[in-house]
């Protein structure tokens, strides 16, 4: 098991993007598996493995209450964003995680500036957020259709060249500020060829359940998949910080990203060393004499 760690936190290293001024995205292959199976039955035992440490750090993160933790989700249509919170995060406690996924804004979010609806969904301290799309939106869907900048109705004169750059600007400050007040960011970039989009768009079309998630705007931005790539790289680029990184993390094969995902979210934690609060003092002194009085009912 300690080579497997081992190997897992080599995975996890080579998927953080730690230079991103040279980052390429197509020197990440959504197909990598670093060796793990093809065969999702084979990997079980790893994810569940992982899923039980992420069950452990969520209680000890809860019950220490000093962090909370923001987990970003961006990917294309289909790249598995939904498998990830439903098999990563099965282990964990309702009452420590908020999911929230981030559609196209509403007029009263439109009236704002573009983190405002992002700020009213932050995690509370102890507990762990999800955000299925997110902030990051806004320098992607935004950038490769120009249309949903002017439904913003900003100022011209801050719609002009630079917008893009006071907007990574704006993204790194608001990053910042969250991890000084004790927030851990991570985001994840899951990467799927334009291959296996296909293949599960058809794969949606072809089950009666699963056709309620096709829509027929998904094949029309499949015709931006290149504008899409390179919004992605400068977007990782100019984001990944060391105090809130990205991982891009190859999605081809479903199981492959949800067993890095989770050795990634594990390691993170494990690093703010979250421990059960300890009792001593008078407050120790309250148990034990709430102890010996429970005892003593079987006395009775």
């Amino acid at each position: 098991m300690h080579a497997l760690a081992m190997k897992l936190a080599k995975i996890v290293k080579h998927c953080r993007i730690d230079k991103p001024e040279k980052f390429k995205l197509a020197d990440f292959d959504p197909a990598e598996c670093f060796g793990l199976s093809t065969d999702i039955e084979e990997v079980r035992a790893i994810l569940a493995d992982g899923v039980a440490r992420l069950e452990d750090m969520q209680e000890r993160l809860y019950a220490h209450a000093h962090w909370s933790v923001l987990i970003v989700l961006q990917g294309m249509d289909a790249a598995g964003k939904d498998g990830v919170i439903k098999h990563v995060m099965a282990g964990i406690n309702p009452q420590g995680c908020l999911v929230h996924s981030f559609k196209a804004p509403s007029v009263e979010e439109l009236a704002h500036n573009f983190l405002w609806r992002i700020d009213k969904y932050l995690p509370e301290r102890g507990r762990i957020g999800i955000f299925n799309r997110s902030h990051y939106e806004e320098v992607l869907a935004v950038r490769v259709h120009p249309v949903l900048l002017e439904r913003q109705k900003l100022p011209p004169s801050v719609t002009k060249k630079n917008v893009w750059k006071h907007r990574f600007q704006d993204i790194r400050g608001f990053e910042r500020h969250l991890t000084r007040n004790g927030t851990l960011v991570l985001k994840f970039h899951l990467r799927i060829s334009q291959k296996e989009q296909r293949k599960r768009f058809l794969a949606r079309l072809d089950e009666p359940k699963k056709r309620w998630k096709f829509s027929a705007s998904d094949i029309a931005e499949r015709a931006y998949w290149d504008d899409y790539m390179a919004a992605y790289e400068e977007m990782i680029r100019e984001t990944s910080t060391d105090y809130a990184p990205w991982y891009v993390i190859p999605a081809d094969h479903k199981h492959v990203a949800w067993v890095i995902v989770s050795a990634a979210i594990v390691e993170a934690i494990e690093a703010l060393k979250p421990n059960f609060p300890k009792i001593a003092g008078q407050a120790l002194k309250e148990l034990k004499k709430a102890e010996r009085a429970l005892r003593a009912e079987d006395d009775r």
